[in-house]
């Protein structure tokens, strides 16, 4: 090793390393101190998540097949007991023939209720108990995820909005919570504040943050107080986190700036829910436009709809454009494809249907009863979390032939030059 160490530059082993799966780097930090501190870097994590990604969207431009997101569910056990539930976490690619390729199978290191988002390799996953609430930022592939404590709820039953978003300019990650109370309002009585949490990763703290909307186009006055909050979740789109916020009678998209950290207005299309009942509506991603889709009954007939709203240009209110679907007894929406295909559930339906709304056709996708799923479009390991603090591991080093292997793995490269 010492002979092929003179023969190779820092920056060249640094840029063979970044080519390096994520599983052999784990087990390639035992071959010496300066390799253990070069990959455990976080100027190397953040190279390799930027290689990865780099490759990950070139093998997809150059497969046909395989460039239709992923999907992440956890499996309903075949024995319902709440020790076994949720804790399978299966990965899948969602090609483009509608068929799935299998990818990875983890078992998850914790207890959880619901699954947030994927970012870079990382899960955001969300378990409330009682008056508690805690978040886990996991990463499968390193076998490392960290708990995150937040603030006690003031009320037990009440939701809890949370998002995690990619700060790019820091290359760090935030997670937004928001706890609204859903308290009518009565005769002059008092509305409480909507809670509000900032968690920065790089300084491991919670932050509180009062929810001051700005608008977009200053048609409105100041909104003030907030009543509730529609999703479970946000969603991330142009560098910020949205969901639907409602005050009084007026509904409007909540949007958080990660770089900034400030709330802003957007406004959703005007009378959009004019003939509808019984609605539910969901934030999405469709084809590279922020988008609304609502599932609800046509007044006074009663029949099922559908409405996808598309925004043409991001803020703008008048870019608002509708398509009405024929879709009909949705029980579930997880999100649209990068293809704009609409991921949903039927109720007494035991299987995950794809809906394409320019041919209108259906297809069941072969997943089995699900705990939960979430869809991503990106999927990549990463060492995300291998740096930070207050990291547990379920990771047993593995020593064994790790330095013959790197050995191995550096002359092959050697020869391939």
């Amino acid at each position: 090793m010492e002979m092929l160490s003179q023969r190779l530059d820092d920056d060249v082993v640094f840029d063979i390393l970044t080519r390096v799966p994520v599983k052999s780097l784990i087990r390639f930090r035992c071959v010496s101190k300066s390799w253990y501190s070069t990959i455990s870097s976080s100027i190397f994590i953040t190279a390799h998540l930027h290689r990865a990604k780099s490759s990950s969207a070139n093998n997809n431009n150059n497969n046909n097949n395989n460039n239709g997101g992923y999907l992440l569910y956890s499996p309903f056990p075949e024995e319902l007991n709440f020790s076994s539930y949720n804790k399978e976490l299966c990965t899948v690619s969602y090609n483009s023939d509608r068929s799935l390729t299998h990818i990875s199978r983890f078992r998850v290191p914790f207890p959880y209720d619901f699954m947030v988002s994927f970012c870079n390799g990382m899960l955001c996953l969300n378990s409330i108990k009682g008056r508690g609430n805690v978040i886990y930022l996991w990463n499968p592939s390193i076998r490392k995820f960290k708990k995150l404590l937040a603030t006690p709820l003031t009320y037990p039953f009440h939701d809890v909005v949370v998002g995690l978003a990619y700060h790019a300019q820091n290359n760090d990650y935030k997670i937004l919570r928001i706890v609204p109370y859903k308290v009518s309002r009565r005769c002059g009585s008092a509305v409480p504040a909507i809670e509000a949490e900032i968690y920065t990763l790089s300084t491991d703290l919670w932050r509180r943050v009062v929810i001051s909307v700005e608008s977009f186009c200053g048609s409105r006055p100041n909104i003030g107080c907030i009543d509730d909050i529609h999703e479970s979740f946000c969603i991330f789109y142009s560098g910020a986190l949205h969901s639907i916020a409602c005050c009084r009678d007026y509904n409007f998209i909540l949007s958080f700036d990660v770089d900034d950290e400030r709330f802003r207005e957007i406004l959703l299309p005007p009378n959009y829910l004019d003939g509808v009942c019984g609605q539910v509506e969901c934030l999405t991603v469709f084809k590279g436009s922020l988008a609304l889709i609502v599932f609800g009954k046509t007044l006074p007939e009663g029949s099922d709809l559908c409405h996808l709203w598309v925004m043409k240009e991001y803020g703008v209110a008048e870019s608002w454009t509708r398509k009405s679907l024929p879709i009909e007894n949705v029980a579930q929406f997880f999100g649209c494809t990068v293809n704009g295909e609409l991921l949903i559930e039927k109720f007494n339906h035991c299987n995950i249907l794809s809906f394409e709304p320019e041919s209108l056709s259906e297809e069941i996708l072969r997943i089995p009863e699900l705990g939960c799923m979430i869809y991503t479009a990106d999927f990549v390991e990463s060492l995300v979390l291998l740096d930070g603090v207050n990291i547990s591991s379920q990771y047993e080093n593995q020593q064994v032939g790790v330095f013959s292997k790197a050995l191995m793995f550096l002359k092959s490269i050697l020869k391939s030059h």
